[in-house]
């Protein structure tokens, strides 16, 4: 009962001076991760042996991130991702970039945990693999920023959570019934977890989208339902993938998706969403973050703090490096837009599930205590370089040629916009 308590006074006093501290550096993520922090230092003794199973805390956390992957698919029209004359960044950064992100955070694990196994390695990668726009959600609105380069890493960090997914749950079946033979455990997590996910997905979502179009074509629905219409359609994602041993994530992504086809108006209708009621779910992870982050204070090592630095700097950097060759973009804008990739929401939740499955890895603690982390430094240092990042940024692209890739006019930005939630 204190948990929640607390955290829903937090709530209310953040709501009182939220419109303040949005001109600050203390962002609504620090702010909830510091007061689950407090909450832990004020009752260690009664949270010390908090249970975290499906039942209770880790289900709203889920249920939370399936909220994020459903309405960020929804408002991301996929046009955009070949119609903006950027040539085509977000692609670059959700391909190569992403896969060389996964592909660099094993190897520097193996480095950095010289006893890991290229699974626990892999795992530990792709629980980090998604970047935050919540966090990032200064960069995103900013008008300092121009409009191509705050696109694409809104697009990425809206696509990069839910695929992600896919990459986490090979490794960690796998790793599961590794006795069992690699094709046999693939076949049956093809077909179980992303084959049952999406057909579920794709069928609820184009149901979904089409009775919703209707009703609102008809005007056979109130106004105030359509939100609440669209919000219920991943919550039976979860429901049907329980039944049937499917992914709820990747249920929820493909719906996302497939809603649009029927429901023009779900992209604005998630982000409505999130900019409300669904906030709630984000605050909520990034409060208990800080209570396990406080909980497990003692057992941190340096290796953990050097692999957070490796993830956020060259894990990340160095591959949107790569990616962006051959774009055109100056040397300004792929340090910005290397450095801008925050950890948070996806990767809190995703390492929760992963430790839900009780692997019983060797590399189990130091996957867990890592991504905690790099989840805390990100919070921290791109929260507090936010705001000087930005105006260092404009200083330097300021002396570009008014011809320069950054510069060039685009699409209405609204075709385009992320949730800013993930």
């Amino acid at each position: 009962m204190k948990f929640f308590a607390f955290y829903l006074l937090t709530v209310f006093l953040y709501s009182l001076v939220s419109r303040r501290l949005e001109r600050t550096f203390f962002t609504a993520p620090i702010l909830f991760t510091l007061a689950g922090i407090c909450l832990f230092m004020a009752f260690p003794v009664q949270y010390a042996q908090l249970e975290l199973n499906r039942n209770g805390l880790l289900l709203i956390a889920e249920i939370g991130l399936v909220l994020t992957l459903f309405t960020d698919a929804a408002h991301i029209n996929l046009k955009s991702l070949s119609l903006i004359a950027n040539r085509n960044l977000p692609i670059r950064l959700l391909t190569t970039g992403m896969l060389l992100t996964i592909v660099l955070g094993a190897a520097a694990a193996m480095l950095v945990f010289g006893q890991f196994t290229w699974l626990e390695a892999g795992i530990l990668a792709a629980i980090l693999a998604p970047t935050d726009a919540g966090l990032g959600t200064v960069i995103v609105n900013s008008p300092l920023v121009p409009a191509r380069i705050r696109q694409a890493l809104n697009i990425e960090a809206g696509l990069n959570d839910g695929l992600s997914v896919p990459f986490l749950m090979c490794f960690t079946v796998l790793a599961l019934h590794s006795h069992e033979g690699v094709t046999t455990v693939l076949t049956k997590f093809l077909i179980e977890q992303i084959g049952y996910g999406s057909l579920i997905g794709g069928v609820i979502g184009l149901a979904g989208g089409y009775l919703l179009g209707l009703a609102c074509h008809k005007q056979w629905m109130a106004k105030p339902m359509q939100q609440l219409g669209l919000v219920a359609l991943p919550l039976l994602c979860v429901l049907a993938s329980e039944a049937s041993a499917a992914s709820m994530f990747i249920a929820a992504y493909v719906a996302g998706f497939a809603v649009q086809a029927g429901f023009s108006e779900a992209g604005r209708h998630s982000v409505e969403f999130t900019e409300t009621w669904g906030q709630l779910f984000d605050f909520f992870v990034f409060f208990l973050f800080g209570l396990l982050f406080a909980r497990s204070w003692q057992e941190f090592a340096a290796v953990h703090l050097l692999y957070g630095l490796l993830s956020l700097t060259v894990v990340r950097m160095l591959p949107v490096a790569l990616a962006l060759m051959g774009s055109g973009l100056s040397r300004s804008t792929v340090l910005f837009m290397g450095w801008f990739g925050p950890r948070g929401l996806a990767s809190i939740v995703l390492g929760l599930v992963y430790l839900d499955q009780h692997a019983n890895l060797p590399g189990d603690s130091d996957i867990r205590l890592s991504v905690m982390m790099t989840v805390l430094l990100s919070i921290f240092v791109h929260g507090f370089s936010a705001l000087p990042g930005i105006r260092r940024y404009a200083l330097n692209i300021a002396t570009l040629d008014s011809g320069a890739p950054e510069l060039q006019q685009n699409e209405p930005e609204k075709s385009y916009s992320g949730s800013g939630s993930n």
